[in-house]
């Protein structure tokens, strides 16, 4: 009889239960790509894809809901049939009745817990890779909807384009604005940009070739016939702590350079590093003002007073006056002389003078290569004044290499402790208020990831958990509340429900902030847990004693 009694229970439970998740999923779902859709334009057959990539994250929250308002209403009707009171009559406790609507509590927590500890963070990991597949697209149909595409995840970087055609991947009457700090420091203007994609790991490069350029900065205005530029197209949905799964979570707290906001500022650090190692190499073999020498006509000249780096084709030595480190390069300034010569010697070596040249890092950060930018230069024999000219493929010097080796791994990534704490001690170098400021946010976000690891795991195992006395609150108020309206009891028991979710969010905030206890936050969310157990007692007290 028992075994008949919560079989017909759970069958009307299951029914309520799987029809409320299927009208609740397809809501929030929507509701879920519509910023993607809004802010990367994506395409019908994204759309779709987005939606089944979403589900668990909705799942997540629809779950309980859905067993809430079930075990609300089946319960609710099935007391005011006076089915309950029959029951009891025979002697069948409260308990027992409830076992069908305890049994799906359980099956909610736990598939709750499952979905955000192991389904969700794969299938956003899913959704992150069907976006960098369509990388190219996303950029280029915001271009043609809106003339222009902020690169993620900084948007530290703008396109701007006319026209946009995807087949041929160019785009036409350009201007490409860098920005630093919400103020704009470099604006190129081009006639056509072609735009290629280069997959890594965790981003897409995106290498953009501009021609008939002209180039307006804090240096003043320029031209030159064609640039490249190296750029990264970041995740679009956020590297997230909150989208990664318990074993990654535990991989990044014991190794925090696998999270790759870390990993990016590590690389940007190490990059600063590097050139603030070459600004030092270079003003110690020169004595910071180079000694003028007659200009050979060769590539020889004084050893002593010009500054060589070997490249591919083409390398170069010069002297200037002045040597000063300005953010992230190298500036030369007072009486620039620049001498390019083929590498292999196959070709007759350039002599330039020039107003202003800088020197600054391409490419990899952990594999750099020097770009060389000269203005306002005069080659040696010719009347014609150039605004701009580039010398690219410019290799490191092993001296430099040698010293920022010390700051990586034997698998040659960032040694993220030494470049937070131990930089100078072990560098001899003086920082730049440019590399402080990348250590300092280098501290900040070690620091942060931790907190957020703690923050996250505590708020999943309180919501999963609190999904069994949460639904079981809903049971009982449906039982007390049979004779008025049956949506009246799901109404009332989403009161600790909510409680519960504000507990949460608030101990997570707490639990975030660098300046407060962690344990504060962390009780903050059990408690709201605590409350919800209590509820559940009040209630189950009352409904044993009447």
């Amino acid at each position: 009889m028992l075994f008949t009694l919560h079989r017909y229970i759970f069958r009307e439970l299951l029914r309520v239960f799987l029809l409320a998740a299927v009208a609740l999923a397809l809501i929030l779902s929507l509701g879920s790509i519509l910023q993607p859709i809004q802010e990367y334009g994506i395409g019908p057959r994204q759309v779709l894809h987005m939606m089944g990539y979403f589900l668990p994250i909705t799942l997540t929250f629809v779950l309980p809901m859905a067993a809430l308002f079930a075990g609300s209403l089946v319960y609710g009707r099935f007391a005011g049939d006076n089915e309950f009171d029959a029951c009891r009559a025979t002697g069948i406790s409260v308990w027992t009745l409830v076992y069908p609507g305890l049994a799906l509590a359980i099956i909610v927590a736990t598939a709750n817990l499952f979905l955000s500890f192991y389904v969700m963070p794969v299938f956003v990991h899913r959704a992150e890779e069907s976006l960098k597949a369509d990388a190219k697209q996303i950029l280029f149909r915001n271009i043609q909807r809106r003339r222009y595409y902020e690169l993620p995840p900084d948007r530290r970087y703008v396109i701007y384009a006319d026209q946009a055609n995807l087949q041929n991947d160019m785009l036409s009457g350009v201007i490409l604005m860098a920005m630093e700090n919400n103020e704009i420091t470099d604006i190129t203007t081009a006639e056509a940009a072609k735009i290629s994609f280069n997959p890594q790991d965790s981003f897409n490069e995106v290498h953009i070739t501009a021609y008939n350029t002209g180039q307006m900065g804090a240096e003043g205005q320029g031209g030159a016939g064609s640039l490249s530029v190296s750029k990264e197209f970041g995740s679009l949905l956020g590297d997230d702590i909150k989208f990664k799964k318990i074993d990654e979570m535990k991989r990044i707290k014991a190794d925090p350079i696998r999270f790759y906001p870390i990993e990016k500022l590590a690389r940007d650090s190490y990059a600063q590093l590097t050139i603030e190692l070459l600004a030092q190499h270079i003003r110690n073999r020169t004595g910071g003002t180079a000694k003028r020498s007659e200009m050979p006509s060769s590539a020889g000249g004084d050893v002593a007073s010009f500054y060589e780096l070997i490249g591919e084709p083409n390398s170069v030595r010069f002297a200037a006056g002045q040597y000063n480190l300005q953010g992230d390069r190298v500036d030369l300034s007072g009486e620039i002389e620049v001498v390019e010569y083929h590498t292999e010697g196959k070709l007759p070596s350039r002599n330039f003078t020039c107003a202003g040249a800088s020197l600054h890092i391409e490419g990899d950060p952990l594999a750099p290569t020097l770009t060389m930018d000269l203005r306002s230069l005069q080659e040696q024999g010719s009347a014609e004044l150039n605004m701009r000219y580039v010398i690219s493929g410019l290799t490191m010097p092993q001296v430099v290499e040698v010293k920022a080796n010390k700051f990586r791994t034997e698998h040659g990534s960032p040694r993220v402790d030494e470049l937070a704490w131990q930089l100078q001690e072990l560098s001899g170098l003086e920082p730049s208020p440019k590399l402080q400021g990348l250590q300092n946010r280098l501290r900040r976000q070690m620091r942060k990831t931790s907190v957020e690891i703690k923050a996250e795991i505590h708020s999943r195992l309180v919501f999963g958990t609190g999904c069994v006395p949460m639904i079981l609150i809903g049971i009982g108020l449906g039982i007390i509340k049979r004779g008025g309206h049956l949506l009246s009891a799901f109404g009332a028991s989403c009161v600790p429900a909510a409680v519960l979710i504000v507990c949460i969010m608030s101990g997570k905030q707490i639990t975030e902030n660098l300046t407060a206890d962690t344990f504060s936050g962390v009780a903050m969310m059990w408690t709201g847990l605590g409350f919800l157990s209590l509820v559940t007692v009040v209630i189950y007290g009352w409904l044993l004693r009447n």
